[in-house]
């Protein structure tokens, strides 16, 4: 069974100068009043006593207040949790009456549940980490965290060790005529000889190339005359060869006799000669269509071949978040980013949100039975119903605050202390015990 927060009492912790509380077992408990009156004083005095010195409110004595603060929490499990004294030192005693301290809380005691607006304004890429974490790869996720932290402290001293070394450098000295290394002068006497000896080198080098550039530009004109040269006799061979088409027509005409000669009618060559232009362009718009249908059925063939291979890895996506054990039915990752009934956070209901989130943490701490919700203001009173029908199913407790003074708040704080007010939120929820203050008990 998960614990639950069973009771409270709290004296002198920031705006609270004495309240005693006992919120529903399940469903939502709201906390309401005015601003500035100790509302969220009592879910911080929850916090601090349950989440250790980490959730230690800045201010954690009331201004004005003689004693130090007191804080007693009640939890379902037996255990009961306080902190007095100057330094508000932390006893929790469990059932048997044993004393022990922060390490036997924070085995039931999730800390996104003593601060669930952490987990609703984290980016959508950490709550879908947390959530994958949770269905089975938080292993991995940790070690690639360690493995970044690793890579980061490397960095980091890196950095500190190249800003070091470059301000001292900067206070050094520095000619930037000089050479790199020291030279002496023997060595300075090799690299003139050596100098003397390239430059002979290029000299020939020179001089070979002014002959060999003599010797190509005489070869290129050479080239040249040749060119024409086989230019005109070019021309002259066709002229030739049209005069000797010409006569092999006209020899092979005077070869037949009166009988066999018949005219032909050269109407079709000269229609296509004349259409032949059209009939070209006609044949390139046929094969430009032909390999574009080709292609375009190529390209449709790839794009269903896709589509099947996209339906097949959602299917497979589909299957291993369908065999995880979900903390709740309708969630999912999509593109790195939680979802709840294929929508992302931001389209959320405010309800649905604070069922995510309230079962994401429940499952992070299954023995921790209970959330702490600040500013529900922002909700409407069907809201807060479904929401609070939703953990009396879950089994869940939520302690919450709201700016408002109507019957949905089942406690009023009013200058930091208990106001009686309607203790109900019809039609859902149980009727919460109220109770007068007791300083030392519950």
């Amino acid at each position: 069974m998960s614990v639950k927060i069973m009771a409270l009492e709290a004296e002198n912790v920031k705006r609270i100068k004495a309240v005693a509380l006992t919120p529903s077992p399940t469903g939502l408990t709201i906390v309401g009043g005015n601003n500035n009156q100790g509302k969220t004083s009592v879910l911080d005095a929850l916090a601090w006593a349950l989440g250790g010195d980490r959730f230690r409110p800045d201010a954690a004595q009331r201004d004005g207040a003689v004693a130090p603060a007191h804080l007693k929490v009640k939890l379902s499990n037996g255990v009961v949790v306080e902190r007095k004294g100057k330094n508000a030192s932390l006893t929790v005693t469990d059932p048997t009456g044993r004393r022990s301290g922060q390490q036997l809380l924070n085995a039931f005691v999730e800390p996104l549940a003593l601060d669930l607006p952490r987990f609703m304004e984290a980016t959508d890429k950490e709550k879908a980490d947390i959530l994958l974490r949770i269905i089975g790869i938080g292993t991995e996720l940790h070690t690639r965290d360690m493995e970044i932290k690793a890579l980061y402290d490397k960095r980091t001293f890196t950095g500190q060790l190249a800003a070091q070394k470059k301000h001292f450098a900067e206070e050094l000295i520095s000619y930037p005529d000089a050479p790199e290394e020291p030279v002496s002068a023997s060595d300075l006497i090799r690299q003139q000889q050596e100098i003397l000896a390239r430059n002979g080198e290029n000299q020939r080098k020179r001089q070979q190339f002014h002959e060999l550039a003599r010797q190509r530009d005489a070869a290129l004109e050479e080239m040249h005359r040749l060119d024409e040269r086989i230019a005109e006799l070019t021309a002259q061979r066709e002229e030739v060869s049209k005069k000797h088409t010409l006569l092999f027509a006209q020899a092979m005409d005077a070869s037949k006799t009166a009988e066999q000669l018949q005219d032909e009618s050269t109407a079709e060559l000269e229609a296509s000669i004349r259409d032949i232009e059209e009939i070209n362009r006609k044949v390139r718009a046929n094969l430009e269509k032909s390999r574009a249908e080709d292609e375009a059925a190529q390209y449709d063939s790839e794009y269903k071949r896709l589509t099947e291979a996209i339906a097949q890895k959602r299917a497979d996506r589909m299957a291993l978040l369908n065999g995880a054990d979900l903390p709740l039915p309708g969630l999912g990752v999509e593109d790195g980013a939680l979802t709840y009934n294929g929508k992302h956070w931001r389209d959320m209901s405010g309800s649905d949100q604070l069922r995510v989130a309230a079962a994401i943490v429940r499952r992070l701490n299954p023995d921790c039975g209970f959330v702490l919700l600040d500013k529900l203001e922002q909700m409407d009173m069907t809201t807060l119903q479904e929401f609070s029908a939703w953990l009396e199913t879950e089994h869940l407790q939520a302690i919450a605050t709201r700016v408002s003074t109507g019957s949905e708040c089942q406690i009023i704080i009013e200058d930091g202390m208990v106001k009686d007010a309607e203790t109900s939120l019809p039609p859902v929820t149980e009727k919460p015990q109220q109770k007068s203050w007791t300083k030392g008990a519950f």
